[in-house]
């Protein structure tokens, strides 16, 4: 399957999932192959904070061109290539299973469950299926997951998958704790963790002559233990961080205006550094510019 085909196969599954919205099974795109890789990309936003208040079922977000529709696209190119070249897999074929993840680790987990189910029982599938092989077609197994992109919902999935020694490859998981072989035997990741962030994020502050700042981070796992990682660094060379704040991804509006409004007392300190992702980056840019200030901060990230 080419580019083309590849890009047909992405637009059938959004249909699916928009008129299947009300529906509880997920869409999965898949190809078959003598062994089949499971991929977790965030294919919508995840819900938003009123939403999973208001519902017993989770429901994602609209969709997400960058980090979703590009991924896939790019994982079944990848595949293609990968299949095409005797040289690589010599008498073998690679296959895949695509599913959502809406960057918010209950979907992902659920999503892992299934992958792991259709891989112990790979001829009851049951759910909405791009691209399916014939059902009676035997499929190969299971041999680990890519994904997902955030650093706290992998840590989570991969507590899932290491039950069945399952390996797990994170394309942009930078958190440190990954790192704990003791504690994730079963991850590998292609990025380098977030103490080397920091160290870059501190070494801008200190070439600056910057020794007063505050530091805002997105309220996961990523976030925490990346600004963790610059608190520790910053006091070994007397970087004083003056104020701090968190918020998650998602939150309403006034809460990033409050997280504003907090750094703002302390006029002294108009360095930012934000160890967030970023729709976190996004929702405090809107909050200075909602606040007039939007010139008052530099930031960092």
């Amino acid at each position: 399957m080419g580019l083309f085909g590849g890009f047909v196969l992405f637009v059938l599954c959004a249909m699916a999932a928009v008129n299947k919205a009300q529906e509880e099974d997920k869409v999965a795109a898949f190809m078959s192959g003598d062994f089949i890789i499971g991929a977790l990309f965030p294919l919508h936003y995840q819900p938003a904070g009123k939403a999973k208040k208001q519902s017993h079922t989770i429901r994602c977000g609209r969709i997400r061109e960058l980090y979703g529709i590009q991924r896939v696209e790019v994982a079944f190119q990848t595949i293609d290539a990968i299949n095409a070249d005797p040289t690589i897999l010599p008498n073998l074929t690679i296959g895949v299973e695509i599913r959502d993840d809406c960057w918010y680790a209950p979907v992902a987990l659920q999503q892992s469950i299934e992958l792991i189910r259709d891989a112990i029982t790979p001829l009851s599938i049951n759910h909405n299926t791009c691209l399916n092989n014939s059902l009676g077609e035997p499929r190969g197994p299971l041999i680990g997951v890519v994904g997902p992109g955030s650093s706290s919902v992998a840590l989570q999935v991969q507590n899932l998958l290491q039950l069945f020694h399952l390996p797990q490859v994170g394309y942009s998981t930078t958190s440190k704790d990954l790192s704990d072989k003791s504690r994730f035997n079963y991850f590998l990741r292609v990025v380098p963790s977030d103490y080397y962030q920091a160290q870059v994020m501190l070494d801008i502050v200190r070439h600056h002559g910057w020794t007063y700042v505050s530091a805002v981070n997105t309220d996961e796992n990523y976030g925490q233990s990346g600004i963790q990682a610059f608190r520790e660094l910053a006091e070994e060379v007397d970087v004083c961080i003056a104020r701090e704040d968190s918020v998650l991804s998602n939150a309403a509006d006034e809460v990033f205006d409050k997280v504003i409004l907090n750094l703002k007392q302390d006029p002294n300190a108009l360095v930012v550094v934000c160890f967030c992702e970023g729709l976190t980056v996004r929702g405090l840019l809107q909050a200075t510019k909602r606040l007039n200030i939007s010139n008052h901060f530099l930031f960092i990230g």
